[in-house]
């Protein structure tokens, strides 16, 4: 083995009920390079980086570091050895504090065997100042938002002095500016001399930072190498085994009627003074900064969050949206950018998750009508293409592309008029996303609205017919396809 190598997996398998996850994987990582790790979602990096990090046990197969057999049967264990990850579904709890946050699974412990307070939020306070986050000590995680969390789970992974690092989508909620802080910090920890494993699917990112590069598809590597030997198209055909034809499958779709009307929506330190529509077959994006608010109207349109003023009308008819309930009786459904969290039930099936909004349709004379219930379900996810063994498997086994898919067929179920999508291909491959794109595609042409969120610009740019560009709570500016560029969405993201 070669001495420059800190990490190498050798012939490591991994199987789940109905899916062969990894197949004899052989990868290795190299002192002090950062090693980008691509593949579309349900490839099997995350399962295994799960594994390198003892979350999951593989079925054949051994990890070796610096040259030494070590079996891994969890976390702590890992991060004893050297190995630090972030994960990609971020797994915090809600009411602990940001300082807790640091500690959790690893408390610090003072005389008499007592939880050490004083060091906790001494060590808090001084990783907050070195990763520049300006949140309290005693600030519930559930009062941040999503890049917030992440934010922080970056910083907490980098300061255990780790030789490994695993980052699986460590930028897919945060803004330009934290993801040139987080490279800054990547290259120093590089000349220091720690191991990166990077997974991401934006490709600019893997070519700006990485040295070494390993593609997967279908739970086996087929390429690995020094980045200078591979460019984008050549990553993406390896990913998908096919070539995209495009990047974005956007058509013309004829515009209807008017199917959402917004004017005056305020809601208190969040936003203010909202106005915007969507016609039927149209697709709307909101652009703007992390923090311009546009999750927060979503919510606010969706019931999620109160609003003090404003007119929502939907089809023509006012609605003063209280709840969630309000807003999907009239047609309105909502993805969260939050999928975990917001958007599936992790120990349900996928059945489950896709009947769970309208389980009536299935009870006919006080008895379950569970034929229906299966064609319904086959139905939809033929037509939104989710790939899973079977519709009775667990949701948290499917990779987070097919999660997706189902959320869609959840609020399909519905048949509803508009659809507020809230970074719907956040943390999902090229390929998938190239679905998610067609689908959304095939939803405008069947006269359905679409009012979507997205913090990359290209995806904006390529797939929106209008773009409404938020900063500070306000809306600065409306653009449309002819004036469409990421220059023209920024300058007025910052507020210009």
């Amino acid at each position: 083995m070669d001495s420059n190598v800190i990490l190498q997996v050798r012939n490591i398998e991994k199987s789940f009920p109905g899916v062969k996850a990894l197949d004899r994987i052989n990868f290795s990582v190299k002192r002090g390079t950062v090693h980008a790790l691509c593949g579309e979602n349900g490839a099997g990096k995350s399962t295994l980086m799960k594994i390198i990090n003892g979350l999951y046990k593989p079925d054949a197969g051994e990890i070796l570091i610096n040259g030494r057999v070590v079996e891994i049967h969890s976390a702590m264990q890992a991060r004893m050895l050297g190995i630090s990850m972030i994960n990609q579904e971020l797994n915090f709890v809600p009411e602990m504090t940001v300082a807790e946050n640091f500690v959790i699974g690893n408390w610090p412990t003072a005389k008499g065997g007592r939880v050490n307070w004083r060091y906790i939020r001494q060590r808090a306070k001084q990783l907050l100042e070195e990763a520049d986050l300006p949140y309290g000590l005693d600030v519930k995680l559930k009062e941040l938002s999503i890049s917030d969390i992440q934010l922080l789970e970056i910083a907490k992974a980098t300061a255990y002095n780790a030789d490994i690092i695993i980052m699986d989508e460590p930028t897919s909620a945060i803004s330009d500016k934290e993801i040139a802080v987080l490279f800054g910090k990547i290259d120093e920890l590089r000349r220091q001399g720690t191991s990166i494993i990077y997974i991401s699917h934006k490709l600019d990112e893997v070519f700006e930072i990485a040295d070494e590069i390993t593609v997967m598809r279908d739970g086996q590597i087929v390429e690995t190498g020094p980045i200078d030997k591979f460019d984008k198209s050549t990553v993406i055909a390896l990913m998908v085994g096919r070539e995209l034809s495009q990047n974005y499958p956007k058509e013309e779709v004829p515009l209807g009627t008017e199917l959402l009307w917004v004017e005056g929506l305020t809601s208190s330190g969040a936003f203010d003074s909202i106005s915007l529509s969507v016609r039927a077959g149209e697709i709307v994006g909101l652009a703007g900064l992390v923090g311009a608010g546009r999750t927060e109207v979503l919510r606010a349109l969706f019931g999620l969050n109160p609003y003090q003023a404003g007119e929502i009308w939907i089809d023509g008819r006012s609605l003063r949206v209280r709840s969630p309930e309000d807003s999907i009786a009239h047609g309105l459904i909502m993805l969260s950018e939050d999928r975990r969290r917001y958007g599936i039930i992790p120990v349900r099936s996928v059945k489950e998750n896709v009947t769970i909004t309208r389980l009536e349709e299935f009870i006919y004379g006080g008895r379950w009508r569970r034929l229906k219930e299966i064609e319904r379900v086959e139905e939809l996810c033929t037509r939104m293409n989710v790939k899973t063994p079977s519709i009775n498997t667990d949701i948290s086994a499917l990779s987070g592309g097919n999660q997706q898919k189902v959320v869609l067929a959840k609020w399909m179920i519905q048949d509803p008029k508009v659809l507020l999508l809230d970074e719907p291909t956040r943390g999902i491959d090229v390929g998938a996303k190239y679905e998610i794109h067609k689908l959304m595609i095939t939803l405008a042409k069947e006269g359905k609205g679409i009012l979507m969120v997205s913090s990359e610009l290209p995806e904006l740019v390529g797939m929106c017919d209008r773009i409404y560009v938020m900063a500070e709570g306000k809306i600065r500016g409306e653009l449309r396809r002819d004036q469409f560029s990421q220059e023209a969405i920024m300058h007025l993201a910052v507020g210009q």
